[in-house]
């Protein structure tokens, strides 16, 4: 059968080379595109760094960021152009859009990447992060905006500068009472937008964590910021008394109703109360302390008082408390001997427990040391073995250090293990009445696994010595 006209295979060549033109005509604008944004010099530019199309908000579904992209497009461009970078230690530059505070022109800090996929109010306000700056992996961020209920501190944003791949042009939470960027402004916190996160993160993981400088200003060379980052370094800073409150004080604030979770995942949860069924007294240094931690104390009906983080430990046993407990913090536990050794002195006599740098500062109090991990642990998924109850949770966690658990003494045992990298996550002493764990328990952003740590220390602070015996040996 003879084909009429055109046959298939010519028309199916036609729509071909149409489509082929078409794509090269796209993959020219493409180049285009990848080339705005490239700086001169020798320093290496690491993604491109643009905004995406802004599209505008749907009308009633939530505001403007009054520094997102849809606010700031000029001309026939549908994007925002490059008007910052951030610039690490080795040289690597990464370039974005500024919003947030940018009057500084330059800011500082360690570098570090958090994997957790919500929360990103809870991460800007716990002061563990005091002195960092976090590269979020969760591409999208500002769409819930800011709550006043999600904060984990009532002094603000500790973080030093947020780098996100998109900052949401929009807010469409009910809780929300302002935009991520507004806040920002406020608390003078520079962000970053437009990043290669990814890059980012495979660059902090590869090289371990790295000091960068975040720059609004185009004129000062890179160079000059390579060199900034590379004098700065967050070993033997103490970090504790920048974040401490300044006097004791009492707090008696619990979980709000809506969001207690205990009778929901059936934890039931321990009493905390002594003889005649008064209140467990509980004094909590604070090395930087979240509400949330407190709040499940208190939860579970401690009468906690709360001390700065060089409180001396004479006063602290002057109140006849339960028991102790040594909070969260940020930097190096190196750089705070005074919270040690008002640690050694308290280990043995009361019932201790300790979180993250309360961990770590329990750790040396038994003669351990402490190293510096190669790019932390920031993130809500990391799996624990924890022989106490023999589970595996999945925690929080923010730290830069561990515990080294060859320099620790036979009456410590290492009760819980980081199965990512097999790094302390907790210990126990039955002989001094301790316990220890690396990560969050209250899981504020994260998961609920780990709050069983708080009826633990109430069970220690009822039971006395042995109440914690692990049910396993790690390593028979």
């Amino acid at each position: 059968m003879a084909w009429k006209g055109t046959t298939p295979s010519k028309e199916v060549g036609k729509r071909r080379s149409a489509a082929a033109g078409s794509f090269a005509k796209k993959g020219e604008v493409g180049r285009r595109i990848r080339r705005i944004g490239q700086r001169s010099g020798g320093s290496k530019v690491v993604g491109r760094g643009l905004c995406p199309v802004a599209i505008p908000s749907a009308s009633g579904l939530g505001r403007n960021n009054s520094n997102a992209c849809a606010a700031t497009a000029s001309g026939d461009k549908p994007w925002r152009e490059n008007d910052a970078r951030l610039v690490l230690e080795n040289g690597e530059v990464f370039p974005g859009y500024a919003f947030g505070h940018t009057e500084s022109k330059v800011y500082l800090a360690e570098v570090v990447f958090n994997t957790s996929l919500t929360g990103y109010q809870e991460i800007l306000t716990d002061p563990s992060y005091h002195g960092q700056m976090v590269c979020f992996t969760q591409p999208h961020i500002g769409n819930v905006g800011i709550n006043e209920g999600d904060m984990e501190c009532s002094a603000g944003c500790h973080l030093k500068g947020v780098v996100v791949r998109h900052l949401s042009e929009t807010v469409s939470n009910y809780r929300s009472k302002e935009t991520l960027d507004e806040y920002l402004k406020r608390q003078e916190v520079v962000g970053i937008a437009g990043v290669d996160t990814r890059q980012l993160t495979r660059q902090l993981r590869d090289t371990g964590s790295l000091v960068g400088v975040v720059c609004t200003d185009s004129s000062v060379p890179d160079e000059e910021l390579k060199s900034m980052a590379a004098e700065w370094s967050i070993l033997g800073k103490d970090l504790l008394k920048e974040v401490t409150c300044e006097e004791p004080y009492e707090w008696s604030e619990q979980t709000e109703e809506e969001w207690e979770f205990q009778g929901i995942m059936g934890m039931g949860g321990e009493a905390a109360s002594g003889g005649e069924g008064a209140p467990l007294r509980v004094v909590a240094y604070d090395y930087g302390i979240k509400s949330n931690i407190l709040k499940r104390l208190s939860s579970r009906g401690c009468k906690i008082t709360v001390v700065p983080a060089d409180h001396p430990w004479e006063d602290v046993m002057a109140m006849n408390p339960d028991g102790v407990f040594f909070s969260n913090g940020p930097g190096d536990p190196s750089a705070a001997p005074y919270a040690v050794e008002n640690a050694k002195n308290i280990i043995g006599k009361l019932p201790c427990f300790g979180i993250c740098m309360g961990h770590q500062i329990l750790g040396q109090a038994f003669g351990g040391t402490t190293f510096k991990l190669k790019f932390g642990h920031h993130g809500g998924n990391h799996p624990i073995k924890n022989s106490l109850t023999d589970a595996i949770e999945i925690s929080a966690q923010n730290h830069n250090f561990a515990v080294d658990p060859a320099t620790l003494p036979e009456s410590v045992k290492v009760t819980h293990v980081n199965l990512n990298d097999g790094t302390v996550a907790g210990m126990v002493s039955e002989e001094m009445n301790v316990l220890t764990i690396q990560y969050h328990p209250e899981s504020s952003p994260g998961p609920h696994d780990a709050d069983v740590a708080f009826d633990q220390f109430v069970q220690m602070m009822k039971d006395g010595k042995g109440a914690l015996r692990p049910k396993i040996e790690l390593g028979a």
